[in-house]
């Protein structure tokens, strides 16, 4: 039986519709064809195979060649305030007649017709639902289709292959999309070690004398805050409002523009934790005080020059390795705490929720969707054409590979 071939290759590289590392790997290892050492045929077989890997690999190339059309859209955009001053008379006026202009006249830009090869499949609905950012692939946007997780103008279609019409509004359900374009939940090694823990206390269960064992982390976590006593959170919320005073008091002072900048953006830390007091922590107001205290010696060795034993005020590399991990740890903390972003475990997403690995390299949206990531809906407007030095269809590969691909499927068969 043959070996059902790799989707994503290293070997033979194929540039997918998706948001994998290895599609791109393969965009940045993307060059163009060889037209050298080639026959025609084979160039037009490669650019066929390269592009069909992209555009609708989901599709029977049967299929596919009947969406194909020989007629390619696009526009010519017209200048209003031209054709409002002139009625076209101007175009049979002859030499010295004084409508010759000086200088060069501006070529203009040629029309990619043949980057519009597969607009066809761009009316489809699993396609539309990728092109918005919605899906995180062009599989996964079927997948949500076939299971009835989309409608179009507000009925279930469950069909991918659906053609869509201009002005047709599709809709996806939030909790799909916030899990295809969300950061996928990886278990950390602290939860992996007290899963295996628990795991092997369940089996000495079963023997006749169960061997004493070492607690536990969470036991240890747990043991730990029942001993230690914490400061309520009005005490926490008073020590932050002492200190926001204390900064007000250096900023009504003498200071340079740039001490004035460090501590406004400090001023800016204190707020955010005080309008998060109910959910404050003892150890971020401790980091807090730290940065303060750091920046009140940095301006007391520069306001005091003259002193014969300068304070030292660079960070040896371990302190400041500390103070990162400090300030990490802090604006982690506040995004667990936000009401909008809020940590929760049932999620099949990671939470607090962040986008997707490699997401920035593929987030645009074409001109022919209307899109509104705030209910996950979007709206069809017309069909992609093609202009002058542009076409509407997204495609990573060359005009020349477009060409041949678009040579390849206008033969009669």
């Amino acid at each position: 039986m043959r070996k059902k071939p790799r989707f994503h290759s290293l070997k033979k590289l194929k540039i997918r519709q998706d948001w994998s590392r290895w599609s791109l790997y393969s965009i940045a290892r993307l060059a163009q064809p060889n037209t050298i050492s080639r026959t025609y045929f084979q160039q037009k077989w490669t650019a066929k195979s390269d592009t069909r890997a992209y555009h609708g690999e989901q599709i029977r190339e049967k299929k596919w060649k009947r969406l194909f059309k020989r007629s390619l859209p696009a526009v010519v955009p017209m200048d209003h305030r031209y054709l409002a001053r002139h009625d076209g008379s101007e175009q049979a006026a002859g030499r010295g007649a004084g409508v010759d202009e000086e200088g060069k006249k501006q070529t203009p830009r040629m029309t990619p017709y043949m980057q519009m090869t597969y607009y066809p499949i761009e009316r489809r609905l699993d396609s539309a639902i990728f092109r918005s950012l919605f899906a995180s692939s062009v599989r996964q946007a079927r997948q949500f289709v076939v299971h009835g997780l989309v409608t179009v103008n507000g009925k279930k279609i469950p069909y991918p292959g659906y053609m869509l019409n201009p002005g047709d509004m599709f809709q996806v359900d939030t909790e799909s999309v916030m899990f295809a374009t969300g950061a996928q939940k990886i278990r950390s090694s602290v939860a992996r070690k007290i899963a295996a823990e628990k795991k092997a206390a369940r089996g000495d269960t079963s023997g006749s004398a169960p061997a004493p064992r070492e607690p536990t982390i969470a036991e240890l976590i747990s043991q730990s805050t029942t001993t230690s006593e914490t400061p309520s959170h009005t005490s926490l919320k008073t020590q932050l409002q002492t200190l926001m005073e204390n900064v007000e008091d250096v900023l009504g002072t003498e200071v340079s523009a740039k001490d004035k900048q460090k501590f406004r953006e400090f001023r800016q830390n204190v707020k955010k934790a005080i309008s998060l007091w109910k959910t404050a922590s003892p150890e971020s107001v401790t980091t807090l005080d730290a940065q303060f205290t750091f920046l009140q010696d940095q301006l007391a060795a520069k306001r005091d020059p003259s002193s014969t034993q300068p304070a030292d005020t660079s960070l040896s590399q371990d302190d400041a390795a500390k103070l990162k991990k400090a300030f990490e740890r802090l604006k982690q903390q506040a995004e667990y705490d936000a009401q909008w972003n809020k940590r929760d475990a049932s999620r099949p997403y990671l939470t607090p929720w962040r986008p997707r690995d490699f997401m920035s390299a593929f987030a645009f949206i074409p001109r022919y969707l209307e899109v509104n990531q705030n209910i996950c809906a979007a709206v069809y407007l017309r069909h992609p054409v093609a202009r002058p030095g542009l076409a509407e269809v997204p495609t990573p590969f060359p005009y020349e590979t477009g060409q041949l691909a678009f040579n390849w499927y206008l033969r009669r068969r």
